[in-house]
């Protein structure tokens, strides 16, 4: 959504300025580097897409990952490729157009679904680190606890939670004045509900976050194996770097004041959590989980043998 600009086309009826689509300026005026710039782009959604579908594919069909942490980052992998269907396809169409805008439905539409998905990841990594906490805090009870209904009402939960959260944050931005410098509507109010939502929505599932770790690390500390320590540890580390990047983005977007924001360092954040973090993520869950690489190697050998087998 940074990556829009303020400037709008507009149609002048009856006295009155309606808006009728913005027009969006892109990363780059020079006509040179947008090439270049589609097909990097193009290469990171293509991995985003293929790292996703394969998390989703192995966390599906090899018994050795039917366990509830898979079963969340099976959920997880799905809304990352539902969040970037929602700005990347958009953003490689306008580096090529010359035509770059989009209409202020299409806008609506689109604000919706970012938000719709991108409210429901903060709920559910609140509910992959309550998974890490009984997987560490409660190891015996941990299948006892973590049950297949629980676990399948926290994950429907985290995606309804972007419900209410789109529709209103959408009502709320669809209802703003566009034309902030030829109106003399006074703007406060509206960016005033706009941050205190969005720091309900971001702060109340990470303030969930916080806790399930603040308790991870006090039983982590109360273990006298030094052993015991790394490997529990490592069952979490993965989550919580996952965590640190959607959150820290996301914290140098909306908590950082505007006058310390240039529109270069805009677009570079929202660069990073629309484009990059999304293509991280199953890189990280792959490389420092040895479970997820051992059924990539086994999902691959099995598709190899299959093929042999036609021939």
């Amino acid at each position: 959504l940074e990556l829009r600009s303020n400037h709008v086309y507009d149609m002048i009826c009856e006295n009155h300025t309606r808006v009728t689509e913005f027009i969006l300026l892109g990363f780059t005026n020079n006509p040179e580097m947008q090439v270049p710039l589609f097909i990097l782009f193009l290469v990171i959604y293509t991995v985003t897409l293929l790292g996703n579908f394969l998390i989703i594919t192995v966390t599906s069909v090899d018994p050795a990952l039917q366990t509830p942490v898979y079963f969340f980052l099976r959920n997880l992998s799905l809304l990352e490729v539902c969040f970037t269907l929602v700005m990347v396809p958009k953003m490689l169409v306008d580096l090529v157009s010359p035509r770059k805008t989009i209409s202020f439905v299409g806008c609506g539409i689109q604000m919706y679904f970012f938000f719709f998905f991108g409210s429901s990841e903060c709920f559910l990594l609140s509910m992959m680190a309550y998974d890490r906490f009984v997987a560490i805090g409660n190891p015996l009870r941990y299948s006892v606890v973590m049950n297949r209904s629980l676990c399948l009402w926290m994950a429907v939960g985290s995606w309804m939670s972007g419900v209410p959260v789109s529709m209103l944050q959408t009502a709320w931005l669809m209802a703003l004045p566009f034309l902030l410098k030829l109106v003399t509507q006074d703007t406060t109010m509206y960016e005033m509900q706009a941050l205190a939502s969005t720091l309900l929505f971001i702060m109340f599932p990470f303030s969930l976050i916080l806790v399930s770790y603040t308790r991870i690390i006090i039983t982590i500390l109360r273990m006298s194996s030094a052993s015991g320590r790394q490997k529990a540890f490592s069952t979490c580390s993965s989550h919580l770097i996952v965590v640190s990047l959607f959150y820290g983005t996301a914290s140098l977007t909306y908590l950082r004041p505007k006058s310390n924001q240039s529109p270069e360092s805009k677009k570079l954040v929202s660069l990073s959590y629309t484009v990059i973090t999304p293509m991280l993520n199953p890189i990280i869950y792959s490389l420092r989980n040895n479970e997820v690489k051992g059924a990539v190697k086994r999902t691959v050998s099995r598709k190899v043998l299959q093929k042999l087998d036609v021939f």
